[in-house]
C-alpha cells in the first residue's frame, strides 16, 4: 500500500486535493512539535479527505496532540518509542477512540526494543531516515529491521511501514506492507501517474 506523505505540501490546499483524488491509500500526515525534533508543522486548515488518514506524531506529548487531530478522524496513529512517557498507557489511550495504533523507531533504535508492545499494537513504522525533515536519502542499513519485523509477523499481527527517502528503487528494497512516498510523488507535476507506477511494482 502507499501512503502519501503531504509534510512538504504544508498549507498547499490545491495539492492536497490533487493527492485526496489520487489513487493512493492513504494520506501520511506528519506532526511536529520542535521539541521531539527540531522542526515543527503547522497546518491551518486541511480540505476533507477521502482517504483514511495515517497520522505520524513526532511529538513528545502525544495524547495532546492525539485529541488535536482528531477532526481528521484518522485511521492510525503511530507515536513514538522514545517518547518520556508510559508508552503502555498512550497505546491504552489511542485505543479507547477506536483508532488503529502504531509505534515508530528511529533509526537508532533497536527492533528488541519493540517486544513487550508487539501484541498491542497494529502497525510498526521503521524511520529510514533520521525522523524531521523531508527529501533525506533512504538508510539501507535499516532494511535488515525491516527482515527482522517480518520474522516477528509469524508470532504477532502487525504491518510493517517504512518512512524515509522511498522512491521507485528503494521501494524494492523493503519488504513492507506500507510504503510512505513523500517528495517522489508531491514533486511530480502528475502524483498520480507516479503513484500508479509506484503499486505497479
Amino acid at each position: 500500500m502507499i501512503s502519501t506523505s503531504i509534510l512538504k505540501l504544508q498549507n498547499d490546499s490545491e495539492k492536497i486535493k490533487i493527492i485526496n483524488n489520487s489513487e493512493t491509500d492513504m494520506i501520511h500526515f506528519d506532526v511536529m512539535d520542535g521539541i521531539f525534533v527540531s522542526n515543527t508543522t503547522r497546518y491551518d486548515k486541511l480540505p476533507f479527505l477521502t482517504k483514511p488518514v495515517d497520522i505520524h506524531l513526532m511529538v513528545e506529548d502525544v495524547r495532546t496532540y492525539v485529541d488535536k487531530f482528531m477532526y481528521l478522524k484518522p485511521n492510525s496513529i503511530t507515536f513514538h518509542l522514545e517518547v518520556h512517557d508510559d508508552i503502555n498507557k498512550i497505546i491504552s489511550y489511542i485505543k479507547e477512540k477506536k483508532i488503529k495504533v502504531g509505534i515508530a523507531i528511529k533509526p537508532e533504535t533497536k527492533v528488541e526494543e519493540l517486544l513487550p508492545y508487539l501484541d498491542q499494537i497494529d502497525l510498526v513504522l521503521v524511520m529510514t531516515v533520521s525522523p524531521g525533515a523531508g527529501g533525506q536519502p533512504f538508510m539501507k542499513e535499516m532494511i535488515p529491521k525491516v527482515k527482522e519485523l517480518r520474522k516477528l509477523q509469524q508470532k504477532h499481527h502487525f504491518q510493517i511501514e517504512v518512512d524515509g527517502g522511498i522512491n521507485d528503487k528503494t521501494i524494492k528494497l523493503c519488504d513492507a506492507d506500507i510504503y510512505v512516498v513523500g517528495s517522489y510523488i508531491t514533486n511530480s507535476d502528475y502524483p498520480n501517474k507516479i503513484i500508479k507506477h509506484l503499486k505497479s511494482i
